[in-house]
């Protein structure tokens, strides 16, 4: 099953970080937070990834094809110019498989969903934001979304009322509603389970924004349930996120390092 992952927005409430880099491409504990995301679901046994590019895209195209070398010791040849990553170095060889698709600069969510469409097939898929880090266990998140027949899953979650809200009945999402300002409840935590019937939600062309009219409409029609997820999720929105997420790592038991 492959995994998209969003990563192509600006970032510009982080724009101290993102002025140089695309926000998933902020370190934490010295990795980007795609490399998080990655490593969680390729723990579960999901490592075929599409990660949907736009802002400073060519900066995850770097790291990506660069990702071996940067994170080995190597030996060099001058001579013909072979380079040969040293053996029995952890984490130095993902057994990921990693597509780069551009999906523009300007592109909303809705929008790079299509584009992506073609490396999607005509298979349930998973899909998440790059931006956010979380303890959930995909596995059981997928099992859940097989076990209600309908064509999408979110990770309901319980942070600050800054997302859109989710009023659900009986695990079954009955409205949507994109950032309320003054509710506090359950919240898109970005984590979906989606079969390829959602695309035909998305009407519009590159501005069509995925949590307004498609996944109200999902909502209006009964296709769209909730997995309640109430423990660790956290959304880099700002450098106090980043900084929080920087200290649980440096103690040693950050609590979204589910892999080994």
């Amino acid at each position: 099953m492959k995994v998209a992952i969003l990563a192509g927005g600006f970032g510009t409430r982080l724009s101290e970080e993102t002025a140089v880099r695309p926000k998933p491409m902020v370190e934490v504990g010295g990795r980007p937070i795609l490399w998080h995301i990655m490593k969680q679901y390729s723990h579960y046994g999901f490592s075929d990834f599409i990660v949907a590019l736009g802002y400073k895209g060519e900066y995850i195209k770097r790291y990506v094809v660069d990702y071996c070398a940067l994170n080995a010791n190597l030996t060099v040849n001058l001579r013909d110019g072979t380079v040969i990553p040293h053996e029995g170095q952890e984490g130095v060889r993902e057994d990921w498989t990693v597509e780069l698709v551009d999906t523009g600069i300007g592109t909303e969510i809705g929008g790079r969903m299509k584009r992506m469409a073609p490396y999607l097939g005509n298979e349930t898929f998973m899909m998440t934001y790059g931006d956010g880090v979380s303890d959930l266990n995909v596995r059981d998140l997928l099992e859940f979304h097989r076990s209600h027949g309908r064509l999408a899953t979110v990770t309901a979650v319980r942070p600050p009322a800054r997302f859109g809200k989710l009023d659900i009945v009986e695990d079954r999402v009955v409205k949507f509603t994109e950032k309320p300002q003054l509710e506090a409840g359950w919240i898109n935590g970005g984590y979906f389970v989606l079969e390829p019937g959602v695309m035909e939600y998305i009407d519009g062309g590159d501005d069509t924004v995925w949590e307004r009219e498609p996944m109200e409409r999902l909502a209006e029609e009964g296709q769209l349930m909730a997995y309640l997820h109430d423990s660790f999720w956290l959304g880099v929105d700002t450098l106090r996120d980043m900084r929080l997420l920087e200290s649980l790592w440096q103690s040693g038991a950050p609590p979204w390092k589910v892999w080994g």
